[in-house]
């Protein structure tokens, strides 16, 4: 209950992170019948990037704020739905302005989707309502997350993703979240999830994607993103497991992953990897 993500919003975890969910949600977009996406700690989902948070920490400075120079094309084409999402946000909010999942999930609502944000911290979720339920197409739920995680599932329109991000400040949490998604996957199996995961403890990392590429019956990608070398004494990557992926993400991965590890860097190193789990597609 202590974890604010306002002091990392727009930090390399979530360039990727947000990278990744749009995409999923242009995919989702590419049928005309309704989805639902599910955010399972969602957060304030708006974020001021001069406020007092995010300046202690400057964490965006090394993310969001490394993206400004242009990526060659074939990359630049992935992250323009990205990049329009935070435009269309800041048209609103001031261009200091970052969007949380739950405001890039809200940017890509038709009128018959539907967006579910969940938040157990109270003034959170207070304040994802003020900001979100005058929305007929979204509606706040204070819960935790993990609970939500298997009430909500399968939704109505059996169509749509679920996006499950913890703070990771209870251990054993890496370990929790494989279990959790396997279970979310066998409840829901032609369900979207994408399981959001930081590199501190490589080791537990490794475990908990051996243990899902052995038990998911369901085909799934590793996506990883490294700024620094391994260390485990402080964080050096961030990582998703896409469920039940969009069928072209594993090739755009292979475009935009290496852009970024080149220019999220910390210093000379920056590595990635983009592996198939699960069950074949």
């Amino acid at each position: 209950m202590n974890y604010r993500h306002a002091f990392h919003a727009g930090n390399f975890c979530d360039v990727l992170k947000h990278l990744v969910l749009v995409r999923a949600l242009e995919h989702l977009r590419l049928k005309p019948t309704a989805f639902r996406a599910i955010d399972a700690f969602a957060g304030i989902g708006l974020y001021d990037l001069d406020a007092d948070e995010a300046a202690r920490t400057g964490e965006w400075h090394d993310g969001w704020g490394r993206l400004d120079a242009p990526f060659p094309d074939d990359v630049e084409a992935l992250l323009a739905p990205y990049r329009a999402a935070v435009a269309a946000v800041r048209a609103r909010h001031g261009d200091r302005a970052y969007p949380g999942s739950p405001a890039l999930i809200r940017e890509a609502l038709r009128a018959g989707d539907r967006g579910v944000f969940v938040e157990l911290h109270p003034v959170d979720a207070e304040t994802l309502r003020e900001r979100y339920n005058r929305d007929t197409r979204t509606k706040v739920v204070h819960l935790d997350g993990w609970t939500a995680l298997n009430a909500m599932i399968p939704p109505p329109e059996r169509r749509g993703l679920v996006l499950i991000d913890p703070p990771y400040e209870v251990p054993g949490e890496i370990e929790r979240l494989g279990e959790r998604l396997a279970r979310a996957v066998r409840k829901w199996p032609t369900g979207m999830f994408l399981a959001w995961y930081p590199i501190k403890d490589a080791a537990a990392v490794e475990r908990m994607v051996a243990a899902l590429d052995r038990t998911l019956e369901r085909p799934a990608l590793r996506l990883d993103l490294m700024i620094d070398p391994p260390d485990p004494t402080r964080l050096t990557g961030t990582g998703l497991v896409v469920v039940n992926p969009p069928w072209r993400l594993a090739a755009e991965a292979g475009l935009f992953l290496p852009a970024l590890a080149g220019r999220l860097a910390r210093g000379d190193y920056g590595a990635f990897r983009c592996d198939a789990l699960g069950a074949p597609a």
